[in-house]
């Protein structure tokens, strides 16, 4: 069964979603309504053209920070300095390089021009945030995501130069070690982010992850290089 929003500020239990994890279609993409979505584990995701979709999927890949593999490669590019990285100090290139063509021919994108009002809504009020990854003045890569209590929910991230993206996961999980967050919600599984450490839990687990996460302290406002 999927359910059908409406105005009213609610979502139904996330157990409820069907096998594939889609829970429900429609709604709005306000700054609240989001903030309820990802307080209970729930997500928009959807193409242009399409009502907007919820999803609460199970299993769930999560992210935990001590469990990072940083391969030796990426550790020789992150000693190398090709890069520097930032927080908080180009969202919207961030947000734009991660909705644009992956490649030649692709012209389609889940962030569509809504999503990214949205988000960049949520980042003007401090709950997300993006980590940049320069190379001289060039954003070569980088990734966002939504920050509550002691988690960190991973939206997406691009890649214009090899590692870019790597190693900017490399910098947000430095910075979720540094503040001791809980967990990395990398929603959905890809070989990609398992290779870096990530892995499933049963949605009941998350829940229960989420559930004592959230009762911390939130960093919400600019987060800035130095933690």
């Amino acid at each position: 069964m999927i359910f059908k929003l409406d105005d009213e500020l609610l979502f139904p239990p996330p157990y409820l979603a069907r096998e594939d994890g889609l829970l429900a279609v429609g709604g709005d993409l306000r700054m609240d309504r989001l903030l309820l979505a990802y307080s209970k584990g729930i997500f928009p995701w959807y193409s242009a053209g399409d009502p907007i979709l919820w999803w609460a999927p199970d299993p769930r890949l999560l992210l935990f920070p001590a469990e990072f593999h940083c391969s030796r490669r990426l550790a020789r590019t992150i000693r190398s300095c090709r890069f520097t990285v930032t927080f908080d100090q180009d969202f919207a290139g961030v947000i734009a390089g991660c909705a644009a063509p992956r490649a030649e021919g692709d012209a389609g994108t889940w962030i569509v021009a809504e999503m990214q009002e949205a988000y960049l809504a949520l980042h003007a009020a401090g709950w997300a945030h993006s980590v940049e990854c320069w190379q001289g003045s060039e954003l070569a890569g980088g990734l966002y995501g939504v920050s509550l209590g002691g988690s960190f929910f991973g939206e997406s991230m691009f890649s214009r130069k090899s590692d870019s993206s790597k190693v900017a996961m490399a910098a947000l999980v430095e910075r979720c070690l540094a503040w001791d967050f809980d967990l990395i919600d990398c929603q959905m599984h890809t070989p990609h982010l398992q290779r870096l450490g990530a892995r499933e839990v049963s949605g009941a687990l998350f829940q229960d992850l989420l559930e004592k996460s959230l009762a911390r302290p939130s960093h919400q406002g600019l987060w800035h290089s130095d933690p």
